[in-house]
């Protein structure tokens, strides 16, 4: 997949380009019939698809303070949207100074550097440019102005009628309901982390354990989980810990993502491990002394490996 990170190198691209636009935090169902039915309109016309989308998410920069946990970091998501098959990927760098950019500009941008631009495809809901001013209706009356098509995709829902979106997935995941995180995602939930040098107190007392840098991305309920990790491809079982840790750590610390992979000592620090719990085991507890919880441990890496062969 191809990754542009400004608007002019769409002029590098053969036409007619077809855009597929949105944030498309979570990659979920919805932001999928958006991506796939851009790419079908562009092969029936002989076109370019290219998906478009920001960096960082646009809460992050116009309303910090309430921006929500993302479902997926932009490494994360550029991940996701190279697994639906997508050949061109234009991110683009939201700051102030693209915040403050008319949606009549941002538009005419796409037009000037498109050769010819053919159709933007867009969720019902999608908002854009200065003041979230830009709609549904105000793209088509500029596509009629700049001789491109217009299509908003109706939203996805669920066989209950329950609509998918962004917002529902992270109620769901935050509640440990991974089920319906799934079920909207079209996919089971990961988080993707970098590894990164703990205390090495799991090596100490028999299991190591890889913790993450999560990249601001949203956490199921605090537990103990059997998972499985990705890494370059290769998938790992192991044993979720994520919480405060509280037979080593006092008070209230951060919230740690760690995973002991099973029958793995190889050295992974700065790598990227896509994580995704599989089943819940128990909830995090303090024990007595470490004895007590290198004990427990093994107990749940003996129920991960059941469950891993089952």
């Amino acid at each position: 997949m191809e990754t542009l990170r400004s608007i002019s190198e769409l002029s590098r691209l053969r036409g007619p380009l077809f855009l597929a636009i949105g944030v498309f935090d979570g990659v979920h169902r919805g932001h999928q019939a958006v991506i796939s039915t851009s790419a079908e309109h562009a092969q029936l016309a002989n076109g370019t698809p290219v998906v478009v989308t920001f960096n960082p998410h646009p809460m992050k920069v116009l309303r910090p303070r309430e921006a929500p946990h993302l479902l997926t970091a932009t490494q994360h998501k550029i991940k996701l949207i190279r697994a639906l098959g997508v050949q061109h990927l234009l991110v683009i760098k939201f700051d102030t100074t693209f915040a403050a950019t008319t949606p009549e500009d941002f538009v005419q941008q796409l037009v000037r550097h498109s050769k010819p631009l053919r159709e933007i495809c867009v969720g019902h809901e999608w908002s854009f440019g200065k003041g979230r001013r830009g709609n549904l209706a105000l793209l088509r009356k500029l596509g009629a102005q700049f001789d491109f098509n217009v299509v908003g995709i109706p939203a996805v829902t669920l066989g209950n009628g329950e609509l998918v979106s962004s917002t529902a997935i992270r109620h769901a995941i935050e509640a440990g309901d991974l089920a319906k995180a799934a079920e909207m995602l079209g996919r089971e939930y990961t988080i993707l982390g970098t590894v990164v040098r703990g205390d090495h107190l799991g090596k100490k007392i028999g299991f190591p354990t890889a913790n993450l840098s999560a990249h601001s991305e949203q956490f199921p309920p605090n537990g103990v989980y059997f998972a499985q990790a990705i890494l370059n491809g290769v998938i790992y079982p192991g044993v979720v810990n994520l919480g405060h840790r509280p037979t080593v750590s006092s008070g209230k610390s951060e919230r740690v993502l760690e995973i002991h992979l099973l029958d793995f000592d190889n050295e992974i620090y700065g790598k990227d491990l896509e994580v995704r719990f599989v089943r819940y085991l128990r909830p995090e507890q303090k024990f007595e002394n470490l004895d007590a919880l290198a004990r427990q441990i093994e107990f749940d890496v003996q129920q991960a490996r059941q469950l891993s062969t089952a």
